[in-house]
């Protein structure tokens, strides 16, 4: 490519990185709301236990998995245009649907409005919170089949707009709209359930993703048939294929589609699943649990200006330092002329050490005390959601280092499904032993601690573990760059 094509080159890939990064923001929000409102506002009105909100949140992660299993064939087959606008709109249906649960719970149980589920006693209890956790179950299967579809989209688009080299750059752009997402929800989502009403904070983000998809129809086109994109950036676009002395052997090869039996013929299909499986649930499990532990550990809730302040700060730590995340292999291929894989394994591996400061946040908690103890727990928190951030960025695009593209929507979507099958067992798991730890008390102890601070304890070394045996495991099955060829 000449100077002069450089010079007028058009640059609409990156207004497709936007779109992504925008429906990742949303898709975060949306599966937010209800960590953000569960402690102070939905669980005395349902009357739930931990148990119980592990339940929905390892349910939510287990449905999750299986619909990405076939969310990605559902993209490859569908097409990025289409299947994305169903995925979200899907997605945001499930969201909105959340606001009418206290209603169909009156309904069925018998009472008269929410003042009467707050004040019940006696045996309804127990079937206000059957009730209840049922109907949420429901909207959240209607959540969790649209978001299934958010990354296979996302990496898929990614995999048509940027060539290799750009590609854990662009992914970790877009993905930081997960911190993103995750940053604006504490600022807003508890205050609109304190103003309006938890119901009214599912309604208001639900709707984001409705605005998303009317955009997307306008703006999206595949780069060879986009008008907004030109030659020049078609070029750069396609240089790994031109670069290619078989190009056109590669073009066709693309357009093969992978069947799940072949995919998980290959060990590479193997490697990304098991680092999924080990890491997702890191994230999530944070997600979801990270208020309600300021809230049991300090008393510390949600709508408290010092509640928003530490997740707003958890999540800022996470947005800024991920970016990162995605630049570092492309200074490992481009500065030390490295191979792309082993550019992003050796990123990677950097990433998986720094969960390791997990170890330390519940002593350091407690060394600072009340006062300070919160923060330091926030701040080690966003370290390791920045580092599972960069992690994912970089994990992501091994797929499309490995796999045809017309595959990468296949894989994603396998590797989606494993590390919700691991976000299920860290949700479910840590529900159970919260409420286990809290009827021991003083009896269940573990690392100098006692009741519950014991069960975020254990937890929080599983997590602090986890990157490094993902990542060694991986290196086993593919210690080194071998591309997949659909026959």
């Amino acid at each position: 490519m000449n100077d002069v094509k450089k010079a007028v080159m058009t640059n609409w890939r990156w207004v497709m990185c936007a779109m992504l990064f925008f429906a990742t923001t949303v898709n975060y929000m949306d599966r937010q709301v209800l960590s953000l409102t569960f402690k102070e506002f939905i669980q005395p009105e349902f009357h739930w236990t931990d148990s119980d909100y592990g339940t929905i949140t390892g349910v939510f992660s287990i449905a999750y998995a299986i619909f990405c299993l076939f969310a990605g064939k559902f993209i490859d087959w569908m097409g990025t245009k289409k299947g994305y606008l169903w995925a979200i709109i899907v997605w945001s249906l499930g969201a909105v649907m959340h606001a009418g649960c206290g209603w169909v719970t009156e309904h069925i149980v018998g009472v008269a409005d929410k003042a009467a589920l707050l004040e019940a006693t006696g045996t309804i209890v127990s079937t206000i919170s059957m009730v209840s956790v049922y109907l949420f179950l429901f909207c959240r299967l209607i959540l969790g089949l649209g978001e299934a579809g958010n990354f296979p989209a996302a990496i898929k688009v990614t995999a048509e707009y940027f060539p290799k080299k750009d590609r854990a750059f662009a992914t970790a752009l877009f993905n930081a709209g997960a911190s993103v997402g995750a940053l604006a929800a504490p600022a807003t989502i508890p205050l609109l359930a304190k103003n309006l009403g938890w119901e009214m904070a599912f309604i208001i983000i639900g709707a984001l993703g409705f605005i998303w998809a009317g955009i997307w129809i306008f703006v999206y086109d595949k780069p060879e048939e986009s008008k907004h994109v030109n030659e020049a950036e078609l070029e750069y676009i396609h240089q790994d294929e031109t670069a290619d002395a078989q190009s056109q052997k590669s073009k066709v090869e693309s357009e093969k589609q992978m069947s799940f039996g072949e995919a998980f013929k290959h060990k590479q299909t193997w490697s990304f699943a098991f680092g999924k499986f080990m890491t997702d649930g890191v994230w999530w499990f944070f997600l979801f649990w990270a208020p309600a532990y300021f809230q049991d550990q300090y008393g510390i809730k949600a709508s408290d200006p010092k509640g928003i302040a530490l997740i707003f700060t958890l999540y800022a730590i996470v947005t800024v330092v991920s970016l990162f995340g995605g630049y570092l292999p492309k200074i490992f291929v481009e500065k030390k002329g490295m191979e792309p894989y082993a550019g992003r394994m050796l990123a990677m591996l950097i990433f998986a050490f720094f969960p390791l400061f997990a170890l330390f946040a519940q002593p350091l908690g407690q060394y600072f005390g009340e006062v300070n103890g919160p923060w330091a727990v926030a701040i080690i928190i966003g370290i390791v959601g920045a580092a599972h951030q960069s992690w994912s960025a970089n994990i992501f695009s091994t797929t499309g280092d490995m796999f045809p593209k017309s595959a990468v929507a296949t894989i994603t979507g396998i590797g989606a499904m494993a590390g919700g099958v691991g976000s299920f067992l860290i949700n479910k798991g840590s529900g159970m032993l919260f409420d286990h730890a809290a009827q021991m008390g003083e009896a269940f102890k573990f690392a100098g601690f006692t009741g519950k601070p014991a069960g975020y304890m254990i937890i929080f070394c599983v997590c602090a573990v986890a990157y490094l045996i993902g990542w060694s495991v991986m290196k086993a099955l593919v210690p080194k760059y071998e591309p997949v060829v659909v026959k």
